[in-house]
C-alpha cells in the first residue's frame, strides 16, 4: 500500500486535466522550470491537492475504522451515519449566517458531525445497534436526506452560500489552496492523537460488551470518547474537501480483507488504504472528461455503491 500510495502520488502531480504533461511535471519535481506556468500548476495547484488527498483519506479512513468498531456494524460509515450530512448542514448554515474563515469553517463542520451522528445512534438506540447493521444504515440515510434537503433550500434562497460552495457540497479536492493544508494537517493529527487511548477498549469491545467490562473498560465512554474522535476526523475531511462519501466503508472493508478485524491492524493500515482511494478517485476524476473535471464524490459514490451492496447482499453479515 505504500508502494501504491507513492505512485500514486507521483500520478497526481504528474496527470491533470490540463496541458501540463507527465514528463514536463517531472522536470518541475526536478528542479528545472519552477518559474513556468508547468511550475505553477505542479507546485501551487497539484501539489497542494496530492497532499490534501492523503489528508483526507487518512481521515475518513480511520473514521471508517473506528465507527464500524464502536457500533460494531459493517455497515457504519460517515457518509451512511449522518456524520458528514451533519457536517456539510454546519457549514451551509454558518456559511449563510455570514461565516467565511476556513478556521470557522473546522470548528463548525466537527460539532455538526458530532451531533449529527449523536441523533442517529440516539434514535436507534446504541446499546442494541448491533443487533440489527441495516436499522442504523436506514436512520442514518434518512437523517442524512433530511440534512442535505434542508441545506439544498438555503443554498436555493441565498445565492451568495450557493456560489461559494456549490462545487463544494458535491465533495472536491480541486480549487483547494495551500492554506487549507494548515490546518487540515492539524485537524488529522489531533483526531488520530485523540483514538490513540481508545483503540485497545475498542478492540476489547469487538468481543462483546460483557467481556469488554470484565477486562477494566467502559463500552459507553469508550463509544463516547471514539464519536468524539470521529467527529474530528469526518469535520477536519468535510470542512477541507466536502462531504465525499462511501471512502469510509470501503477502506475498513479492504482493510479487514488483509489484517482480520482487529481494529489494532486495521486501523494502521486505513491510513493507508484511505489515501490510496481518494487519491485514484481524484486523479480518475481529473482524466474521465478532460478538460473538465468530476467532482471526486461522483467518482467515490461509484466505486463505494458496489462495495455497499455486495456487503449487504452478502449471506453472512458479520459483527466487528
Amino acid at each position: 500500500m505504500a508502494l501504491l500510495l507513492t505512485a500514486l502520488s507521483f500520478a497526481s502531480l504528474g496527470y491533470g486535466a490540463g496541458d501540463v504533461s507527465f514528463a514536463q511535471a517531472m522536470q518541475v519535481l526536478a528542479g528545472a522550470g519552477r518559474d513556468s506556468d508547468a511550475g505553477f500548476v505542479v507546485t501551487q495547484l497539484r501539489l497542494p491537492r496530492t497532499i490534501l488527498a492523503m489528508i483526507v483519506g487518512a481521515a475518513l479512513g480511520a473514521a471508517g475504522v473506528v465507527l464500524q468498531a464502536a457500533t460494531r456494524n459493517p455497515l457504519a460509515e460517515p457518509g451512511l451515519l449522518g456524520v458528514s450530512a451533519g457536517a456539510s448542514f454546519a457549514v451551509v448554515l454558518a456559511i449563510s449566517l455570514g461565516a467565511g474563515a476556513a478556521t470557522l469553517h473546522l470548528g463548525i463542520a466537527v460539532l455538526g458531525a458530532l451531533v449529527g451522528c449523536l441523533l442517529v445512534l440516539l434514535v436507534t438506540q446504541v446499546s442494541d445497534v448491533g443487533d440489527d447493521p441495516v436499522r442504523l444504515v436506514l436512520a442514518g440515510a434518512a437523517f442524512s436526506g433530511i440534512l442535505m434537503s434542508i441545506s439544498t433550500l438555503i443554498l436555493l434562497y441565498d445565492q451568495r452560500t450557493a456560489d461559494e460552495i456549490r462545487f463544494w457540497i458535491i465533495g472536491a479536492l480541486g480549487g483547494r489552496s495551500a492554506a487549507t493544508l494548515y490546518w487540515s494537517a492539524p485537524g488529522l493529527l489531533a483526531g488520530l492523537l485523540m483514538l490513540l487511548p481508545a483503540v485497545r477498549p475498542l478492540a476489547a469491545l469487538a468481543l462483546g460488551e460483557k467481556v469488554a467490562t470484565g477486562l477494566g473498560h467502559h463500552p459507553r465512554a469508550t463509544r463516547v470518547w471514539a464519536l468524539i474522535s470521529v467527529a474530528v476526523l469526518v469535520g477536519t475531511a468535510t470542512a477541507a474537501a466536502g462531504p465525499i462519501a462511501f471512502v469510509g466503508l470501503v477502506v475498513p472493508f479492504v482493510a479487514r480483507r488483509f489484517v482480520g478485524p482487529d481494529i489494532r491492524r486495521t486501523l494502521g493500515l486505513s491510513l493507508l488504504i484511505g489515501p490510496v482511494v481518494v487519491m485514484f478517485s481524484d486523479i480518475v476524476s481529473r482524466l474521465v472528461v478532460k478538460p473538465y473535471e468530476l467532482p471526486i464524490g461522483v467518482v467515490t459514490a461509484m466505486v463505494g455503491a458496489p462495495v455497499l451492496i455486495a456487503i449487504v447482499r452478502s449471506h453472512r453479515l458479520p459483527r466487528l
